[in-house]
């Protein structure tokens, strides 16, 4: 059955590493809440980093959402670090071999050097996600569009790389465009290349890597493939005030990590919508014929936006000991396995004691806004 044109949802998934877990869990109460053996209920899916993963399955499923949703779930909750980055002592040494061999190269060679080889997550992506059911499900209406957003190294631009419907044309603003692309797993991988953890991948002849990093507008490719009501679940840490008091101190390395990690994936996104916010309640205060006096007619995008409720950060100091032994020997003198420092680890946490956890409330998270989230739902 074709998609309906008005309105067009859109649905945008962050990035964030393990913490997308919780966009499985707001996905899945929204599941329980259409008919058994509904189509997708949005058109449009945007995903940036680990959030493109969550995308891609989506939009495989888009035939049959709910199925793709416990799809989805079953991956998520049985999950570990070692299908997502080598976690034996060897390839952690390999690892900084190369790190060591690059600085001493001086730039002389080139050298995939990344602290954690994705190898498995590639083998996982391939298991799970039928990528040829992306555009099945695009032909059959199920799905308008499916944008996955990625980092050039080589011109330092955000791109989005877009299958879709044959109307809809390639965009460029400034450092921002869209190209029409058919999704693979070489998308997705380079998507989730979080700089310096994991190496950069090769799409179309040149190398990118984490979507989030430069994504000036992360609500934009939704809004130029055509969205006018939008579904936006972030992955925000939301530390609590006590959270807060145990940072007072020095930064540890970690912590300095976390906080650059948190300006990429979090901040950037609940900005632009803000900004989006903003534009609404501009269009609304104005006359039907100022917006007409406009070259482009301005119009209003209705957004609802899900966020976690509790923090984060400190549901993953609690499973820090699920990381990996050899990952946590490394990070144990960065501060990463200690309260303050688990911003950081909550990125790399890939173990079902935390994922779980972030499903859970997800779900919990949804279900409490159940009557906005029908109203969202609603033609």
């Amino acid at each position: 059955m074709p998609v309906s044109s008005a309105p067009t949802r859109g649905l945008i998934l962050s990035g964030g590493g393990a913490r997308a877990a919780y966009q499985v869990g707001v996905l899945s109460a929204i599941a329980d809440m259409t008919p058994p053996t509904a189509a997708n209920p949005f058109p449009i899916i945007c995903g940036t980093s680990a959030g493109a993963i969550n995308a891609a399955g989506l939009a495989a499923g888009a035939h049959d959402y709910r199925q793709a949703v416990r799809g989805l779930e079953q991956v998520w909750a049985n999950m570990t670090a070692d299908q997502v980055y080598r976690t034996d002592i060897v390839a952690f040494l390999r690892s900084l071999l190369r790190w060591l061999f690059s600085s001493a190269a001086a730039g002389r060679g080139t050298t995939r050097s990344a602290l954690l080889d994705n190898t498995p997550l590639k083998r996982l992506l391939r298991l799970v996600i039928n990528f040829q059911r992306i555009g099945q499900s695009i032909d059959e209406g199920h799905l308008r569009a499916l944008s996955i957003t990625a980092s050039s190294y080589a011109s330092g631009e955000s791109v989005a790389f877009f299958q879709g419907a044959p109307d809809l044309p390639e965009w460029n603003r400034a450092r921002r465009l869209g190209r029409r692309s058919a999704i693979g797993v070489q998308h997705l991988l380079a998507s989730a290349a979080i700089p310096l953890l994991f190496p950069a991948e090769k799409v179309d002849g040149r190398y990118y890597g984490d979507g989030a990093v430069r994504q000036l507008a992360p609500v934009s490719p939704a809004l130029h493939l055509g969205a006018d009501r939008l579904l936006v679940i972030g992955v925000s840490g939301n530390s609590s005030a006590e959270h807060q008091r145990q940072l007072s101190g020095y930064p540890s390395l970690a912590q300095v990590l976390g906080h650059v990690l948190d300006s990429v994936f979090v901040d950037t996104l609940e900005g632009d919508v803000e900004r989006l916010e903003r534009i609404n309640r501009t269009v609304q205060a104005l006359s039907n014929r100022a917006r007409n006096q406009h070259e482009i007619q301005l119009r209003q995008v209705d957004v609802l936006k899900i966020y976690p409720s509790q923090p984060l950060d400190e549901i993953a100091a609690e499973h820090t000991k699920e990381l990996p032994r050899t990952l946590r020997f490394f990070l144990r003198g960065s501060g990463a396995t200690r309260s303050p420092g688990a911003s950081a680890v909550s990125y790399l946490l890939f173990e079902p004691g935390f994922t779980g956890r972030l499903m859970a409330l997800g779900y919990q998270d949804a279900k409490a806004r159940e009557e906005e989230i029908r109203a969202f739902l609603a033609d």
